[in-house]
């Protein structure tokens, strides 16, 4: 008969066993929960850090668009300030015209006043177009009407209706101009 065992462990077996023993796997386990646990803090610094650089964005981002707004609100505000010089040139000379019937006085002060605001309009890069023998152009010209002149080529500015201006270069309006056209030749009669 023989008899049969459950196999019994070997002493290397039970060594290598006994070093896995839930002491060991605590060890373990612990630097596991500390490096989890430092990854956990780091991992929320970085957060709170994402948040305030969000926050940041979007305090930079309103500060921004009041500033913007300011900015079309009062740009003007220079020039406004500027042309009220114009405004109280015109009114004297409005009180001095009532008051006095000397012409001469009159177109003085409306001289004195026209160049105030050409002064004004200078300084902020206003600048006045009288196209007048010049070539037409639509980009910066409005063409009222066409006529016939022998004495310009065709396509070119024979009057100025109302003068144009440009803002720095750019057209702020264009100048209404007459412009000349080739002069047409009569009709000659081919059936004579």
């Amino acid at each position: 008969m023989s008899e049969q065992r459950e196999p019994q462990e070997q002493p290397e077996e039970l060594e290598s066993r006994h070093e896995e023993s839930p002491s060991a796997d605590s060890q373990d386990d612990g630097g596991t929960d500390d490096r989890l646990q430092e990854l956990e803090v780091l991992a929320e610094e970085r957060r709170d850090q994402a948040l305030r650089a969000q926050a940041e964005l979007e305090n930079q981002r309103r500060r921004f668009e009041r500033e913007l707004e300011n900015a079309h609100k009062y740009a003007m505000e220079k020039f406004a300030s500027e042309m009220l010089e114009v405004s109280d040139s015109l009114e004297m000379g409005l009180q001095a015209a009532r008051e006095s019937k000397d012409v001469e006085r009159i177109i003085e002060g409306a001289e004195l006043t026209l160049k105030n605001l050409t002064r004004v309009f200078e300084k902020f890069g206003i600048q006045s177009e009288d196209p007048t023998g010049q070539r037409f152009d639509p980009e910066r010209h409005q063409a009222m009407s066409m006529q016939e002149d022998p004495e310009n080529p065709p396509n070119t500015v024979v009057a100025t209706m109302q003068k144009g201006f440009l803002l720095q270069g750019r057209v702020l309006r264009p100048a209404m101009v007459v412009v000349s056209k080739a002069p047409t030749s009569p009709n000659i009669d081919e059936s004579a």
